[in-house]
């Protein structure tokens, strides 16, 4: 038992530590990065294998599990508090009464706690789920892009549609990926969820990609009678790459260089964004990310630590900027420029809820916290949620036990109601 004991306090000691570690855009901290997310999305259980290694220690005399139980335990409880505590945020983009926005019936369907020990969403009839729908065909040739759409059976159709776009690094992913748990729960609230899959680097660079977002724009306006969906009411979301391409097409909906041409004369605009830690900033994200070793290997001096050489080259090639913006900051700064939504700021952007981890690996969060700011200096509702200790991706696993996945899940509920009672 004395084994037992210290064994059990001392894996929850390790993990609540791994916790604490900022880990950095290289092969060790991806390895690394899986068990981190793995720390804290099952912190509750860790917390309970301390505490129980600190009582078996104190009833058999295994004095270092004591210490070792109780430090576990106690770092993963104020882990979970920490993610699931109430914040302002509401309050200060929306005002004191925001709550009151909210019909009753609305605040029913909706998280009512920001953590359960097992989150489940509930169907009076399951919903719709048609699959690979056609919302482009590339002009003279069968290449198709295709999205799936979630809609209620129910008859409690909300009114408002979710366009989701998935984490990709600009070069892998596709629709489908994970998201099942996030885009149900979107529907369970009556809301219609359009999964899209767009055309990644090397086939597109930025403007053939942000082109297909805006084309999927396109179709669920022209398609909203279809579903029951208030034109006025379709919000764009994502996660990494997806929340990027969310954000600039919402702030960018007609700028010339970032429009199809097919689309110049449409009517693009969104009423809201969700970005799940979605880079705002793209020289930052260069710079953070150790692009420029990049460079250096390809004028010869060596590798890039960012990136597995036995790895596929797509999986490589993962949030490369100088593929998909044509070059290196110093070759393109315009298009470092024109590419980052931090320049697209104005005081009709729609309202903006974005979401992330202070440890993220990949996506700085001093510039996320930058753009914020510049978003509330232009007057527009914005609110920015960062859990501590947390790191890029952290939604993405068994969000039914996570608690800073769920306590995200409550935020983008209030969000969404918001913006469906909004004039």
């Amino acid at each position: 038992m004395i084994i037992l004991a210290t064994v059990l306090s001392g894996l929850s000691l390790l993990m609540s530590l791994l916790l604490l570690i900022r880990l950095k855009v290289n092969k060790p901290g991806l390895i690394l990065w899986f068990l981190k997310i793995s720390a804290g999305v099952l912190s509750p259980y860790w917390a309970i294998i301390g505490a129980v290694g600190a009582v078996i220690g104190w009833v058999y005399g295994a004095i270092w599990a004591i210490p070792m139980g109780i430090a576990g335990a106690g770092m993963m409880i104020l882990y979970v508090w920490q993610c699931t505590r109430d914040h302002k945020g509401f309050e200060k983009a929306f005002g004191a009464g925001w709550s009151d926005q909210i019909p009753p019936e609305q605040t029913k369907r909706m998280l009512q706690k920001r953590w359960s020990w097992f989150l489940k969403t509930k169907f009076s009839q399951e919903p719709s789920f048609e699959r690979d729908i056609t919302f482009w065909t590339i002009p003279g040739t069968k290449r198709e892009l295709l999205c799936d759409i979630w809609s209620p059976t129910d008859g409690n159709v909300s009114g408002l549609a979710f366009i989701y776009f998935h984490g990709s690094g600009w070069h892998i992913g596709d629709k489908d990926l994970g998201t099942r748990p996030l885009l149900r729960h979107l529907v369970a609230q009556g809301h219609t969820v359009m999964d899209v899959s767009y055309r990644l680097c090397p086939e597109v660079d930025i403007y053939g990609m942000i082109g297909d977002v805006k084309r999927a724009i396109a179709w669920m306006k022209a398609n909203a009678s279809r579903y029951g969906v208030n034109p006025e009411k379709i919000v764009l979301g994502g996660g990494s790459a997806g929340g990027h391409l969310a954000m600039l097409a919402g702030y960018a909906p007609g700028h010339p260089d970032l429009t199809p041409q097919e689309l110049k004369s449409a009517d693009l605009s969104v009423g809201g964004i969700i970005s799940y830690y979605g880079p705002t900033d793209l020289l930052a994200f260069y710079q953070n990310t150790g692009q420029q070793r990049i460079k250096q290997h390809r004028d010869g001096y060596f590798p890039p630590v960012s990136n597995d050489l036995d790895a596929p080259k797509s999986l490589r090639n993962a949030g490369r900027l100088d593929i998909l913006l044509g070059g290196h900051p110093e070759e393109v700064p315009e298009m470092y420029q024109l590419a980052s939504t931090t320049t697209h700021v104005h005081p009709r952007c729609p309202p903006t809820l974005l979401i992330q981890g202070d440890h993220d690996r990949s996506v700085p969060v001093n510039a996320t916290r930058a753009f914020f700011m510049k978003l509330v200096e232009a007057g527009v509702p914005a609110i920015n949620v960062v859990f501590p200790w947390t790191d890029h991706g952290f939604d993405l696993l068994l969000p039914q036990i996570n608690p800073a996945a769920q306590s995200a899940l409550y935020d983008v509920d209030r969000f969404l109601a918001l913006l469906l009672n909004k004039d």
